[in-house]
């Protein structure tokens, strides 16, 4: 077994030396830790593969060693070996996930045999786990994944999908409506944790005390309300995801407890005296400027780098008009199955559409075609559906001013796209086409010289 990290764990020395040959002589990658206090040190240091551990020791059983075992790693096999055996503790032991229960004395090709089959099925559970992620990312269809092709989006998504696998904590940032959510499911859809749950929760939109309560937990009569024990969010995502929108929203005192819950990993229920160990993954969001926040005072700083680890920005629809036609049609489609059209915009509706600043980025654009779609009687969707607000367009400052004596090259095309869109009516699209250039290009230089 080249390569495989085991841990022994036992109080007497012979039997620990004897081990240790043993394994040693099977190509095994020994640790050794003589006190069951040693092997809760070694678990976090060693990292092993495999542990193999007596049960009655000084300083901390057997049992203990398999519970810590269980937190550095719930699928890390424990084989328990007593000279003591009782069904009560065989019993015992394999409720709380060991995975053999082992008699003193046994024989050394039966030991070798149960390790090997440990060790397999640990490897084979690893190699599982990487396929399921493979086919996950090598299937995944273009409606899971979300929409965008501009440059800019298309940086973040491939950002979000390297970190995908890891279980780094990310930290989103962006305008409200720009699909911080989205983001954060997509990563845990990519991750080894996507079988587990995905929660969320708007740090804004509970008060503080309400706040704690659905984020650690509280136990019964800890305030008033407060009738039976209740698991805290980042207790139930365990083995999942916990989305924390607009983080900066949230109060001081509480940044400190999920300060604390992320460096110990673990919380500690309102009203309670002991403390409860969670395995979660954390993705946060913002659409505030957290380091400035930080300098007026009203975050904290540790909390920040804390969450900072990996950091995506999302940005606005405005800077990514490239992607309005796609999202466009990709709102449409799913808003045509719902009710059974075939849903599709007029080309005056899709100018209008890419001309609009969308202050409330991709949520407002949605909602828009949810309501363009509910008032329009034809399929083919008119500008004349959409709100009045999107419809509106800003005056186009045409040429007015004499050019200056020697011009330069980017007064004179700015000047002749004014002229041109003058001459156009004010249409973008068949500005674009006078002009020779993509209506994305003119979209772009009509931002850079403040015509937009």
């Amino acid at each position: 077994m080249d390569g495989v990290k085991i841990l022994l764990v036992d109080d007497e020395t012979a039997i620990l030396d004897a081990l240790q040959i043993l394994f040693r002589g099977e190509g095994f990658d020994v640790s050794v830790a003589s006190s069951g206090k040693a092997a809760l040190e070694a678990l976090e240091q060693a990292r092993p593969d495999l542990v193999l551990s007596d049960i009655r020791m000084p300083g901390a059983s057997g049992l203990e060693v398999l519970a810590k075992a269980r937190e550095v790693d719930p699928e890390l096999p424990v084989i328990l070996m007593t000279a003591q055996a009782s069904l009560q503790s065989a019993v015992r032991a394999v409720n709380e996930g060991a995975y053999y229960y082992l008699q003193k004395p046994f024989a050394n090709d039966e030991l070798l045999a149960i390790c090997r089959r440990a060790a397999e099925a640990r490897r084979l559970k690893a190699e599982n786990r990487q396929l399921k992620r493979e086919i996950r990312r090598r299937d995944r269809s273009q409606s899971d994944r979300p929409v965008g092709s501009s440059r800019a989006f298309r940086d973040t998504l491939a950002l979000a999908e390297t970190v995908a696998p890891t279980d780094s904590t990310v930290l989103i940032s962006g305008e409200s409506g720009t699909g911080k959510e989205v983001i954060a499911r997509y990563i845990h859809r990519l991750s080894e944790r996507a079988e587990g749950p995905f929660l969320s929760i708007n740090c804004g939109a509970l008060p503080e005390s309400l706040l704690e309560s659905e984020l650690f937990g509280h136990v019964k009569g800890s305030f008033t309300g407060a009738v039976r024990d209740k698991d805290g969010l980042l207790v139930a995502a365990r083995g999942g995801t916990f989305f924390l929108d607009e983080i900066g929203e949230m109060s001081a005192a509480t940044q400190v407890k999920l300060l604390r819950a992320l460096q110990e990993r673990e919380v500690t229920p309102v009203g309670a005296t002991e403390s409860v160990s969670v395995d979660v993954r954390v993705i946060a969001a913002t659409n505030r400027d957290l380091e400035e926040e930080i300098r007026r005072g009203t975050f904290r700083s540790d909390l920040y780098y804390r969450l900072n680890v990996i950091q995506l920005r999302l940005p606005p629809l405005r800077d990514r008009r490239d992607d309005v036609e796609m999202l466009a049609r990709h709102f449409l489609e799913r808003l045509g199955q719902r009710a059974g059209r075939s849903l599709t915009l007029t080309p005056e509706a899709l100018e209008v559409l890419r001309a609009y600043d969308w202050p409330g980025n991709v949520r407002e654009l949605e909602n828009a075609l949810e309501r363009a779609a509910v008032l329009a009687a034809a399929d083919e969707l008119a500008a004349s559906s959409l709100p009045e607000r999107v419809r509106e367009r800003p005056e186009v400052r045409l040429v007015a001013e004499p050019p200056p004596p020697n011009p330069t090259m980017e007064v004179i095309e700015q000047a002749y796209i004014r002229w041109v869109l003058e001459a156009e009516g004010g249409n973008k699209t068949r500005a674009a086409e006078v002009l020779g250039i993509d209506p994305s290009t003119l979209y772009r230089k009509l931002n850079r010289y403040g015509l937009a």
